[in-house]
């Protein structure tokens, strides 16, 4: 059944292109991990808010020093 995106509005991805992998496989660009950026398409909407939170997460710990 294809997606209303009335309902259920496209989620962009946040790649900025500026893609490089740390040495725990998250991209220094947008923070999301290898298996993120290669499951984004299939993603469903709600996997992909979770994705997002995971990475804004990652990216402030990476500026918190933690």
């Amino acid at each position: 059944m294809p997606e209303n995106h009335e309902l259920n509005p496209i989620i962009k991805s946040p790649c900025i292109r500026q893609c490089c992998l740390n040495s725990e496989d998250v991209c220094v660009g947008c923070y999301r991990t290898i298996n993120d950026i290669l499951m984004w398409q299939a993603a469903t909407n709600e996997q992909k808010t979770e994705m997002l939170a995971n990475a804004l997460h990652r990216k402030n710990r990476a500026f918190d020093g933690s």
